[in-house]
């Protein structure tokens, strides 16, 4: 009977050990696809303040709009924020749609909004990797993420998706992991780091 179970015993380790490795991998890669779906939701929200910007420079300018239908956005957790942003647009281009009595001021006014409303944030990864290069030493995804928050605190950055970030890094070869102990630090790799202490 012993017999008949220690293979029995030896199978659900085996199947204990594929699930965990499933799982941490299944982890790994769902923090992977969020750094990507933030970085694409940063770019979708820059263009769309971007387009923003243009069309009231349009409607100043007292051009014939042109009809450009923005394409559909997937269904998001945030879907009632760009449904209430919409509609502060549409009331934005009815108010610029009205006869203005000063068109000169107006669009010098929208000529200098641009400037300062379509800067476009830098990704996380370039901040991750503009972090290592100017850090110099090992450094931990926590201690990356501690640091970037102070910088940035106008952004949401969580440790799981800078050590996906991080990781990614690695594969490409722009960032070196050294594990000690049980916690892993990270560097820039040895080619970044020259244009870092030329650019200084």
């Amino acid at each position: 009977m012993s017999e008949v179970q220690s293979p029995t015993t030896e199978l659900a380790a085996q199947y204990g050990t594929q699930v965990a490795s499933d799982l941490e991998r299944n982890a790994t890669e769902q923090a992977r696809v969020s750094a990507d779906l933030e970085a694409l939701q940063e770019q979708l929200q820059a263009l769309q303040r971007d387009h923003s910007v243009l069309v009231n420079v349009q409607q100043a300018l007292g051009s014939s709009p042109v009809a450009v239908t923005a394409p559909a956005v997937p269904h998001q957790a945030s879907a009632t924020a760009q449904r209430g942003k919409s509609k502060k647009t549409a009331a934005a281009a009815a108010k610029k749609s009205a006869p203005k009595k000063t068109p000169a001021k107006a669009s010098a006014a929208e000529a200098a909004k641009p400037a300062s409303s379509s800067a476009v944030k830098p990704s996380l990864v370039d901040l991750v990797r503009g972090h290592l290069e100017q850090a110099g030493e090992p450094r931990s995804a926590t201690e990356i993420t501690t640091a970037l928050a102070k910088a940035h605190p106008d952004r949401s950055i969580k440790t799981t998706v800078v050590r996906t970030t991080v990781e990614n890094l690695v594969a490409k070869s722009h960032a070196q992991r050294a594990k000690q102990g049980s916690s892993v630090f990270y560097t820039a790799a040895a080619s970044s780091q020259p244009k870092a202490a030329a650019a200084s």
